[in-house]
């Protein structure tokens, strides 16, 4: 495997938030010196492991022919680059065919493969003909399509975008509930005359905990070189929000997801970090495949600090180094929690659905915490302080 003497060469973390946070810190575990191209104001400079990209202008993680420019002038002769965001992973698989690939190297696969996994309604098409379970999909381009979908014979239906970054950042929302044709054409036309492609999908029945997660990283060799499950346990915001408290679980409780998304991935000819999200329909038992994200995730340094680190793996790909192999013992039952939401998400149960408050306090008390670190505590220091400014703000006067 590649050594810790090899990590000369830095690492570029191109993402923001939590999951740029989570990046760093895994690279920093594995001791790779790295940078941030992000917004000066980002969560993640608040990090004491943060530094900005060199050069005369720093990178704030913005993409397009700028940022080729920054490339090009930034006083590195080489560096690797390892996204945190789907639009920066789609705009990375350019870059291995441009007069920089000699200089900025990364774990990628190709457009192709980035765009079928990224496009909801081209991956849907893509696991129907695999046949791999998944929920019921049909794409919108027009009223007749809306007419077409057999709302008779399916369970609860929502509207997804396409592509749901762009959604979610101008919606707030990842879906919107429709229960009859008429409100699906009512909530469907409006998103359409703004640029937006939208599909209707059959909502797979179940709870919180029927949320299962398959994470993890294939190399340029098609070696599965790490692999790590977890399940969500309690959700914010509630049906399509993201997971404020989950534990990692063994392998073979998930093997037959595990199964699907290494034959999925050796179909696409992936390579690099990746998290496929399967749901168990309470109906027949059966895992569907809702999404594989294309970049690392959002519980990234979880799974680092469970014995997983997918960024150290990508970093020793993109250099053509021997990749590392995980340990598939890693450490099992261990919690991590979103304690901002997951307090949030708590108070909103009912007392039956949530159990009792003692089982609870024992979870945060031993659960890994999102940003904050008694070794890194600002950016989770910081980000209470903008909680309780917004809410100072709320208050009346």
């Amino acid at each position: 495997m590649g050594k810790r003497d090899d990590y000369g060469v830095p690492a570029i973390v191109l993402g923001r938030g939590p999951t740029a946070l989570g990046i760093l810190r895994c690279l920093t575990m594995a001791g790779i010196p790295a940078y941030v191209a992000c917004p000066a104001s980002d969560h993640v400079t608040h990090s004491r492991w943060y530094r900005p990209t060199p050069g005369r202008h720093a990178w704030d993680g913005s993409l397009g022919p700028h940022a080729i420019e920054l490339l090009r002038h930034m006083p590195l002769p080489k560096a690797v680059l390892i996204a945190g965001a789907d639009d920066a992973a789609l705009w990375l698989a350019d870059l291995p065919h441009t007069e920089l690939a000699s200089r900025y190297m990364l774990s990628t696969s190709s457009r192709e493969t980035q765009e079928i996994l990224q496009d909801k309604s081209r991956f849907a098409a893509f696991l129907e003909n695999a046949q791999i379970p998944h929920p019921r999909t049909f794409r919108i381009e027009r009223d007749e399509d809306i007419e077409a979908i057999p709302f008779d014979e399916l369970d609860r239906v929502f509207i997804k975008p396409v592509n749901s970054q762009k959604f979610s950042d101008v919606t707030g929302v990842k879906g919107i509930w429709v229960t009859r044709k008429d409100e699906l054409h009512a909530a469907w036309r409006p998103l359409h005359d703004q640029g937006f492609r939208l599909m209707a999908q059959e909502y797979v029945p179940g709870t919180a905990s029927d949320h299962y997660f398959v994470d993890g990283f294939r190399a340029g060799s098609g070696e599965m070189t790490g692999l790590f499950a977890r399940q969500r346990i309690r959700i914010s915001p509630p049906d399509f929000g993201n997971s404020s408290y989950c534990r990692s679980i063994p392998l073979e409780q998930l093997q037959t997801p595990i199964d699907d998304v290494t034959r999925l991935l050796a179909q696409l000819n992936y390579r690099g970090i990746f998290s496929a999200e399967f749901k168990r329909d309470k109906r027949d038992g059966v895992y569907r495949i809702l999404e594989v994200n294309t970049r690392a995730w959002t519980y990234v340094e979880f799974a680092a600090r469970c014995g997983v680190n997918v960024c150290e793996m990508a970093y020793q790909d993109a250099l053509g180094l021997s990749v590392h192999q995980a340990s598939p013992d890693y450490k099992a039952g261990a919690g991590c929690v979103d304690f901002y939401r997951d307090i949030s998400t708590v108070h909103a149960q009912s007392a039956q659905a949530r159990g009792p408050l003692r089982n609870i306090l024992l979870q945060w008390a031993g659960a890994h915490f999102h940003s904050f670190r008694l070794d890194d505590p600002k950016p989770g220091l910081h980000f209470a302080m903008q909680v309780l400014t917004r809410r100072r703000g709320r208050a009346p006067g």
